[in-house]
């Protein structure tokens, strides 16, 4: 059996009342809005972040109706910031399907972008949880930090895998972590419980942006952005940061620069991928997500009983690790 399907076995029907749910609440009847709405759920997606909240609501107690109401609207609050960011980054492509902004225009990318934060937030309101509330609010002011602060660090000259990590820490890092703690808090759990989910969300969400990193440096059909990519966004990630850090190529660190001076050409990328590999840059940030790997183990051997929730927590660990796209 493959990973995904081992993740859902424990959570499948769970999960077909979120997706029913998530695209009732996507879903506009008349006019450029229906059309730009069914075109973004057309991107379907995996579903990562749904089926972690389901399963930490499932450890802790069980799936309900305040659990749905929290995955629907978390997951349209990364919808909208996706939306959003692909209009800053000037992005034509969202996994492997033309942008909203690229389709339509950056006007109605933006506005569609507020409609559907708007729907995340009736979403979650009907939660009525005070605290469920207040962290999917939390969330949404550390993405939008988060995405100032990438903005702001490719006018860094500084090569920092500090930097990297904090920036990490508030997207997708923030995001996996929220799906945890608010999974665990629908579900009722201790307080420190909800700490102690929401800590291992947050780790397999820095392990899962590192396996995205390296990606861009490997040619795929399956991935949603070319090769390079966030070099040509002025971004250099952990595997390219490592290599310069721990060489002394005058040259490189000048195409670093180039990079985020977003000067640099596609010859001059293919340059730096290169030198990253030679100098084991991929292996170095392979390293790093097996000891995440393992601390994301650590809190299911002694957190979660149920053999089922178990073996899937265990199955999107390795997936996160191993998956190709």
């Amino acid at each position: 059996m493959d990973y995904l399907s081992l993740i859902k076995q424990p959570i499948q029907a769970d999960l077909d009342d979120f997706i029913a749910l998530f695209n009732q609440s996507l879903t506009y009847q008349d006019g450029m809005l229906g059309s730009v709405l069914s075109h973004i759920r057309q991107r379907g997606g995996k579903r990562m972040r749904p089926m972690l909240m389901l399963l930490m609501a499932k450890n802790y107690g069980k799936v309900s109706s305040v659990t749905q109401h929290s995955a629907v609207g978390l997951e349209l609050l990364h919808t909208a910031s996706l939306v959003h960011d692909d209009v800053v980054d000037e992005s034509g492509e969202r996994r492997g399907q033309a942008s909203v902004n690229a389709t339509y225009d950056n006007k109605v990318a933006v506005l569609v972008g507020d409609y559907i934060l708007s729907t995340a937030l009736l979403n979650v309101s009907l939660t009525g949880s005070q605290p469920i509330v207040q962290e999917l609010s939390e969330l949404g002011r550390t993405l939008a930090a988060g995405e100032i602060l990438q903005l702001s660090n490719i006018q860094n000259q500084a090569i920092s895998e500090d930097v990297y990590y904090q920036v990490i820490q508030q997207k997708t890092a923030a995001l996996f972590q929220s799906c945890a703690a608010i999974g665990a808090l629908s579900a009722g759990a201790s307080d420190d419980d909800v700490k102690k989910a929401g800590d291992f969300g947050r780790t397999l969400g820095i392990m899962f942006q590192i396996r995205d990193d390296i990606f861009d440096y490997f040619d795929s059909k399956e991935i949603g952005k070319p090769t390079g990519n966030d070099m040509i966004e002025g971004k250099l990630t952990l595997p390219v940061i490592y290599a310069l850090n721990n060489t002394e190529f005058e040259s490189m660190l000048t195409l670093a620069k180039k990079v985020k001076a977003g000067s640099i050409n596609a010859d001059e990328i293919a340059v730096l991928i290169e030198f990253t590999k030679q100098q084991g840059g991929i292996e170095y940030a392979e390293q790093k997500m097996a000891e995440l790997s393992q601390i994301c183990k650590d809190y299911i051997a002694q957190h979660v009983k149920e053999k089922a929730i178990k073996e899937s927590l265990t199955a999107y660990v390795d997936y996160v690790v191993q998956r190709n796209y």
